[in-house]
């Protein structure tokens, strides 16, 4: 193993000294002596050597460094504290960060006034939202960004960069993060990538035969948000809400794997939350989508190959005229390794006919035959290459799209554990129970875990992916979590989506002593129609309850407020958009 994996692999049990001056984090290898050192007053990170580290520092152990960011206090040092061992991957340790410290590098905050003492309080617990959401997985010494086959289609000079270098910066949640270390190539053995998304990993058995099975979404940075306020693409053609899923089989040193996509409609939509339970699309006018829709699929096609695109949204009303344009663009852009395939989710599958879906996947059987997988044997030895993904997209590439993509990866894998010998001839996955339903839960637990990361609840329909059925307690908790997502979407996503963008590096703190947006203040309306419809709306209930001395007198208290109460909602309703919590940091330009 060359040198930088020797460094990363004790970043496991990092120790970290504080002294008033200096950050020291220690790696824990025998025998080396390498400290990053951190000036807490220039900003500077040196190397230096263990017997540096004065004997006076405070020491706690540490699981590796997340990164730095600059709020309103300064620089903050963000280190993960606890970590989960989730399961091995060919040898690898694979861990989810669980929990994580907020560092400052300034000894107090007495520098700030009251204003920017509430500001820095603010953005430290947007950072706090973002790193409290579930899903953050990393790997020392092995590259948890790429798939089975980018990673074996590599050069030696490729394997010998360290992890931050050679990481597909799609999938590096903290490569914002990890900008200052990544400006000092000596100090990369640091630096540790962390992936966003769902890695579930487990010993499965069939026949007496003991297999792993992976299941692996990667959650891209680019164009990251939440549900509503990030739909379509950016000018650079990355799709919202992309995820890469990546199902591997290990047996007996043989390797496999399948590869599918999820993404936003990929040209220039929105559908801005404003109160209504279902928020109207709308597709810009101004924009020439062409150009931004094939920097997006040239891009895929470049990483990928083929593409087949199953679209499932409903082919009637407001989801109509978007399924119309996608499928008018894939047919403009005329390239022969695109393939459009629209499939209604919700017409083919009303009543409960969920056996319809079968219907999909008859219909990609010969795609998917000639896109094929990934195959590697015990001598390794590539037997065969994935030629191609299925791209599938809903409205918010959560529910349908997940449903979907488990019926086509159980596909991939009947044949991929035929070939390797784990099933005999004529065999089918579906009749082994006990796997049956590992697969099924841990496909369900990929849809929660997206969806929670995007709507913020779990996902929909999941009653399906785990029992192969719908019930009418799954439809009953899609009802729930609908409203909870009704909430969430209107009244703190806005929070969550500047949460996000300051994250990532969408929006720096300014150095300078000059207001944040978070000092803008709401509109009048905001909280003026708000109470008069409460006051209103009281007083109708009230006048209903203690009646007046004719019945006449009662009804025309009850009319005048029910009225008042009435008209009022409707007021606030049409100017649905004042009243939701929209995000701050960033001007509207950029999330349309």
């Amino acid at each position: 193993m060359h040198t930088f994996l020797k460094y990363v692999f004790v970043l496991m049990c990092d120790r970290r000294h504080t002294t008033p001056e200096k950050f020291y984090i220690e790696a824990c290898d025998e025998g080396a002596d390498a400290v990053l050192a951190i000036d807490r007053v220039s900003n500077e990170m040196t190397l230096t050597g263990r017997n540096n580290v004065p004997p006076s520092a405070v020491t706690r152990p540490i699981c590796g460094i997340m990164g730095t960011i600059r709020l309103v206090a300064g620089m903050y040092l963000i280190v993960i504290t606890r970590k989960k061992n989730i399961g091995s991957l060919m040898g690898h340790a694979v861990w989810k960060a669980v929990d994580f410290d907020i560092i400052s590098y300034k000894k107090t905050v007495l520098h700030l006034s009251e204003i920017q003492s509430q500001e820095n309080k603010t953005f430290l617990s947007m950072i706090n939202n973002v790193l409290n959401t579930d899903g953050f997985y990393f790997c020392t010494d092995f590259d948890l960004t790429h798939t089975l086959q980018r990673l074996a289609n590599t050069s030696p000079d490729f394997q010998e960069m360290s992890l931050l270098e050679r990481a597909d910066q799609r999938f590096v949640w903290n490569g914002n993060l990890l900008r200052e270390l990544a400006a000092q190539p000596e100090l990369h053995r640091f630096a540790l990538p962390v992936v966003h998304g769902f890695i579930f990993m487990k010993p499965c058995r069939i026949n007496g035969k003991v297999f792993e099975w992976i299941l692996i979404s990667r959650r891209s940075c680019f164009r990251a948000g939440v549900r509503y306020y990030v739909r379509g693409i950016d000018s650079e053609g990355h799709a919202a809400n992309f995820v890469e899923t990546e199902q591997i089989i290990l047996y007996e040193g043989s390797k496999a794997s399948f590869v599918q996509t999820r993404g936003s409609m990929p040209f220039y939509w929105s559908q801005r939350p404003n109160l209504k339970y279902k928020p109207k699309p709308i597709i810009s006018k101004t924009i020439k989508h062409i150009d931004g829709f094939q920097r997006h699929f040239d891009s895929q096609v470049l990483i990928y190959g083929k593409q087949t695109i199953l679209n499932l949204v409903n082919q009637k009303g407001s989801e109509k005229p978007l399924e119309q344009a996608f499928a008018r663009m894939a047919s403009e852009m005329g390239n022969g390794l695109l393939n459009y395939i629209a499939f209604d989710f919700h017409k083919e599958c009303s009543h409960m006919r969920w056996d319809r879906l079968q219907i999909l996947v008859d219909a990609v059987a010969e795609t998917q035959d000639e896109y094929g997988f990934f195959m590697v044997n015990a001598d390794g030895k590539t037997l065969c290459q994935q030629k191609g993904v299925f791209r599938s997209n809903c409205m918010d590439c959560l529910d349908r799209t997940n449903v979907i993509q488990s019926l086509l990866a159980r596909r991939s894998l009947q044949a991929q554990l035929q070939r390797m010998g784990v099933l005999n001839v004529g065999q089918r996955i579906e009749e082994q129970a006990e796997f049956e339903k590992i697969y099924k839960n841990a496909w369900a637990d990929n849809a929660n875990a997206c969806a929670v990361q995007y709507a913020g609840t779990g996902a929909l329909k999941t009653d399906f992916t785990r029992t192969g059925k719908r019930t009418q307690w799954g439809l009953l908790m899609d009802g729930w979590n609908s409203m909870i997502r009704y909430y969430k979407n209107n009244f703190s996503d806005g929070f969550r989506q500047d949460a996000i963008d300051l994250f990532l590096g969408n929006f720096a703190v300014d150095e300078t002593d000059g207001p944040t947006p978070l000092r803008e203040q709401k509109d009048w309306k905001f909280l003026t129609l708000p109470i008069i419809m409460l006051v209103a709306f009281s007083m109708c209930i009230v006048c209903l309850l203690m009646a007046g001395d004719t019945w006449t007198e009662t009804l025309a208290y009850v009319m005048f407020w029910g009225a008042a109460s009435t008209i009022t909602a409707a007021i606030i309703l049409y100017n649905g958009q004042d009243f939701v919590d929209s995000p701050k940091l960033v001007h509207k330009e950029k999330l349309d």
